[in-house]
């Protein structure tokens, strides 16, 4: 199984990772950022959909997601 599918996500923007039982305080992009990799979204597909949302140039937003995935990685959070 994927390491983002056991990844849980409240709403209070709290993800948990109940195999380490370690919890991480997002913010609102960081949850969307989750919401949409745990519908199984490519990274430029989340890059697409929020700089559409938000109104905002991709090179912006390629920035944050990017930024967002490697942390993901480093912690062990998505694989």
């Amino acid at each position: 199984m994927n390491t983002i599918d056991q990844l849980v996500l409240d709403e209070n923007n709290i993800l948990f990772y109940p195999m380490m039982g370690n919890s991480y305080q997002l913010n609102n992009l960081g949850n969307e950022i989750v919401v949409f990799l745990k519908q199984h979204k490519t990274k430029d597909e989340i890059i697409e959909e929020l700089a559409t949302k938000y109104e905002v140039p991709i090179s912006e937003i390629f920035i944050d997601v990017s930024d967002f995935i490697s942390k993901l990685k480093i912690y062990g959070l998505l694989s």
